[in-house]
């Protein structure tokens, strides 16, 4: 039997003999179940998160698994305990992060990252974090990234230092319900103020009336929530459609 290879994505730690592992790894005659053991412990710190592994079998049935590391982002939602980042990051900040946490995503990260120290990588993870809307130490990404130019952080890089206190964590996350609640708030306020532009000019075009809410610095997913686009109108003079034949 010449070298088989499977590639596939489970979630880390959870991989089970149900498709697509099972019926792919059946026909190779290994045993499945220490296969798959081999994996959830291989992915054990990937937990919740979805992750790349490739199986190589040779002739004599030796079994080689390797783990690909998931994007950035999906470390920092995994770290943050969020769904999803931001959809306007430069507004609307969703979660908190200490710099222990982003020097864990960069050492799982590892090469993956094109950094070639640990300060550079943690850089590298604090970028993505900006773009996500997910602050470090407090602050917005981007400062903190000046920060660790600036050698704040040098101590806990140099010791790739990852751990947190319990009260730690409790702290992040009431910040992270805090950071909720104020994205309700300023949403409330944006409706608030968006549908009273549209009240004041209605019968105006829609396009003036989106200016004036643009100007209002309304996000766009509030006014096109509240301003639908209008339907096209048939152009002026253009012949009416002809009659259905009976």
């Amino acid at each position: 039997m010449a070298k088989q290879t499977i590639d596939a994505m489970v979630e880390g730690g959870k991989a089970t003999a149900a498709p697509p592992l099972g019926p792919a790894l059946g026909p190779l005659g290994v045993n499945i179940g220490q296969v798959i053991s081999e994996i959830n412990k291989k992915t054990s710190d990937f937990k919740g998160v979805q992750v790349p592994v490739k199986i190589t079998v040779d002739e004599d049935k030796n079994v080689t698994i390797s783990v690909g590391t998931p994007p950035a982002s999906a470390l920092i939602k995994q770290e943050a305990h969020i769904e999803k980042g931001s959809g306007s990051p430069k507004s609307d900040l969703v979660a908190d992060l200490k710099i222990e946490q982003v020097i864990k995503i960069a050492k799982m990260k590892g090469d993956g990252l094109s950094g070639k120290t640990m300060f550079d990588r943690v850089k590298e993870v604090a970028g993505t974090c900006n773009s996500m809307g997910v602050m470090i130490e407090g602050k917005r990404a981007v400062e903190t990234i000046a920060d660790v130019n600036s050698g704040a952080y040098d101590t806990e890089i140099k010791a790739e230092k990852t751990e947190l206190s319990a009260e730690e964590l409790r702290e992040l996350e009431d910040k992270k319900k805090k950071l909720a609640a104020d994205i309700e708030k300023r949403k409330a306020e944006f409706m608030a103020t968006a549908k009273q532009i549209i009240e004041s000019m209605a019968g105006q075009p829609r396009g003036s009336i989106k200016a004036k809410l643009m100007e209002a610095k309304i996000p766009t997913t509030i006014i096109e929530e509240l301003l639908p686009v209008e339907s096209a109108k048939p152009a002026e003079g253009a012949a009416a459609a002809a009659p259905a034949k009976k």
